[in-house]
């Protein structure tokens, strides 16, 4: 499936355009299996996972440089598990803080994310500058080419690939490849060229955020963050490392009369004035931004061989970093479907089940960031509702329905399956569960490791026969439970979420035949059910 090697793409200096080897069709292209747009954590996540799939890759990245910048500051119980799901997590967890709550429209009291039943209950508070960091180097061992400074001008669908035109500095050229992922923010140049419609709503508020140095950091509230709201608007202070202090400002009901206009710390130290009444001076500012409440969400994710994930498939006001989170969890999601498309081993239609199974889950956290956006209105007629709220949050069911929810833990996707009797566990993300093997203890997330499937047998094999085939794709381990379980057997698709179950009482020919069903299903050959 692998036509050629890439050649660099280095453009020779005072020439406008230079020809790659010509292909069998004369094409002055390259032909390789994904082109992904985009070299933030989410394009790097889908990198790297497409490249654990056996696809080649190429990332373009119009900055010359990981961006020293960082938007989001927190990684959800969610993400945490995909990530130890391929042995990254405790080089995350390195330096980095671990806390068990998080906020939900700054309201009292927090949600506690220990009630979670994950093995990660908790939030990573991490730099999103060192997680880009991270998984570009994650890619580049896994064999991913990243193109820095460069910035994808046209595309050009055909019935097996895309050519995508590419400016390097003075010079263009063009990759030819059989799909390409637009990972490439909110503003999507990919999104744009395919013509996806992205409906939503335009922002109504005005935030400005700034990492700064505080002159007197004891007149802002403390905590993480601190949160202070008054009839003019909210500002949350948060402390980073050396000294620094990232403010945040938000005003309702006068966006932005220039969202692209540069910051500057004068008007940033105003809009603290006009929110908290008081003279806040700051120096020294590392990074100054404006953003707003706009919310969209692509109409789907898929226009024939160009497909969308991250910001450039949905935006919304970024609050707890749910928008980064989202992103790698489209990555972890798209990388092992797309990559068994191009390698040839996928079943008619799982492809397509990337738009089904992820848009649901961007919209609820649409819906979520916006009512918390809502909530934190200053309108003193939002003051009784968010007492409510707020009484509401004291309740543990309600506590932990939320923190699910913005932990990210909280969905389960619908597989379409003839099973009528479908194992409760069928969508949702695999069980924390150890397993005793020959080999020792092994917790599903280690197994899950190499980026295929996961056939767990728990008690009594199966006939050799019934799996024959499913070895061919899937890591077959046979143990027990360490801890007591009613499960029979897991069938995990590579991303971690259950694709099959059966539980201890399942006969062993009903067993066999709804292995067989899913096997189809989800890995495109039907498992042997025959002695």
């Amino acid at each position: 499936m692998i036509a050629r090697r890439l050649v660099g793409g280095a453009g020779r200096a005072g020439t406008k355009s230079r020809p790659g080897p010509k292909d069998n069709e004369g094409d002055t292209a390259v032909l390789i299996d994904v082109v992904v747009v985009g070299g933030g954590p989410v394009g790097l996540m889908l990198a790297a996972e497409l490249r654990l799939g056996g696809a080649t890759v190429t990332v373009i990245e119009k900055l010359p440089d990981t961006n020293p910048h960082s938007r989001a500051f927190r990684l959800q119980p969610r993400t945490l598990d995909i990530l130890d799901a391929r042995g990254l997590l405790e080089e995350f967890r390195r330096d980095n803080l671990s806390w068990p709550k998080a906020h939900f429209a700054g309201l009292s009291p927090l949600l506690d994310l220990s009630a979670i039943d994950s093995e990660h209950a908790y939030s990573l508070l991490i730099p999103q500058a060192r997680t880009e960091r991270l998984l570009e180097a994650h890619a580049r061992a896994a064999g991913a080419e990243i193109r820095r400074g460069q910035e994808v001008l046209d595309l050009r669908q055909n019935d097996d690939h895309v050519v995508s035109r590419v400016r390097d500095g003075d010079t263009e050229y063009e990759l030819r490849s059989r799909y390409v992922v637009g990972c490439d923010g909110g503003g999507s140049t990919v999104r744009k060229l395919t013509g996806i419609e992205f409906p939503g709503t335009t922002g109504t508020v005005s935030a400005l955020l700034g990492d700064v140095i505080l002159d007197e950091p004891e007149k802002l509230p403390a905590g993480i963050p601190g949160t202070m709201r008054t009839p003019n608007g909210l500002l949350m202070a948060v402390a980073l490392e050396d000294s620094v202090t990232r403010i945040l400002t938000t005003t309702y009901d006068v966006p932005h009369a220039d969202r692209h206009r540069p910051v500057t710390l004068d008007e940033l130290m105003d809009s603290v004035r006009t929110v908290t009444g008081q003279e806040v001076r700051m120096n020294s500012p590392r990074w100054l931004s404006r953003f707003s409440d706009t919310t969209r969400l692509a109409e789907r994710y898929r226009d024939r061989r160009v497909l969308l994930a991250g910001d450039a498939a949905h935006v919304h006001f970024p609050i707890g970093a749910q928008g980064l989170n989202l992103g790698l969890q489209d990555a972890m999601n798209l990388g092992w479907k797309l990559a068994a498309e191009v390698t040839g081993r996928a079943p008619q239609g799982l492809l397509d089940s990337y738009d089904r199974e992820r848009r649901p889950v961007a919209r609820a956290v649409l819906r979520e960031t916006q009512a918390q956006v809502a909530l934190m209105n200053p309108d003193e007629r939002i003051n009784p509702l968010r007492e409510l709220i707020g009484q509401l949050l004291a309740l543990d069911a309600v506590n932990l329905f939320l923190s699910r929810l913005v932990g990210g833990t909280s969905f389960r996707y619908t597989l379409d399956s003839a099973d009528a009797d479908q194992h409760p566990l069928t969508g949702e993300y695999a069980p924390a569960m150890t397993v005793s093997t020959p080999e020792g203890d092994r917790r599903i997330a280690e197994l899950l490791r190499p980026g295929r499937g996961l056939l767990l047998l728990l008690g009594e094999p199966l006939e050799a026969a019934t799996v024959a085939e499913i070895g061919q794709e899937c890591t077959v381990v046979t143990g027990d439970p360490v801890e007591k379980s009613d499960l029979r057997a897991l069938l995990l698709r590579p991303d971690g979420h259950v694709a099959w179950a059966a539980s201890a009482e399942t006969d062993e020919a009903a067993l066999r035949a709804s292995l067989s069903t899913a096997w189809a299903a989800w890995f495109g050959q039907r498992a042997r059910s025959d002695a």
